[in-house]
């Protein structure tokens, strides 16, 4: 494998994200959210109910630092907290239905923008990026395998 190559797509996707977080959200007229928030609700939307706990695992975070963008996600309204019936020391985070709809519309602006720059491409290209999608997926799982 050609290390340039690789180099050069590490920072392509993480460009083509960060643009995409950017224009969608300025689209959108919202204040963006710190991306550890983003990734808050993203794993609390994969998995409702998730502790606390878990949530600092799976993201490698210190459980304080998640106690903060728990605290910070619920006084925004976009978290709630419940404690869970088995063992109160535990708490279960769920989305609030603010959360879901600026979830919702945060996906179906940056397809909209999405769609829109692959229409400045050419067929070919187009096609090329498109047939990348699965490519990318495995790729994704590959990554989420590696500790």
């Amino acid at each position: 494998m050609a290390t340039d190559d690789i180099a050069r797509l590490g920072a392509g996707l993480g460009e083509l994200h960060r643009l995409l977080r950017r224009k969608t959200v300025a689209r959108a007229d919202l204040d963006p959210l710190p991306e550890s928030q983003v990734e808050v609700l993203l794993l609390v939307r994969a998995a409702p109910g998730i502790s606390g706990k878990e949530v600092a695992r799976r993201l490698g975070t210190a459980p304080n630092t998640v106690s903060t963008l728990v605290r910070d996600l619920s006084d925004a309204g976009l978290l709630v907290r419940d404690r869970d019936p088995a063992d109160r020391r535990v708490v279960r985070l769920r989305l609030t239905e603010a959360a879901h709809r600026r979830m919702a519309d945060h996906e179906v602006r940056r397809a909209a923008l999405l769609t829109e720059a692959l229409a400045d491409l050419d067929p070919p290209a187009r096609a090329a990026v498109l047939a990348a999608a699965p490519h990318v997926d495995a790729l994704l799982t590959a990554l989420r395998a590696r500790p």
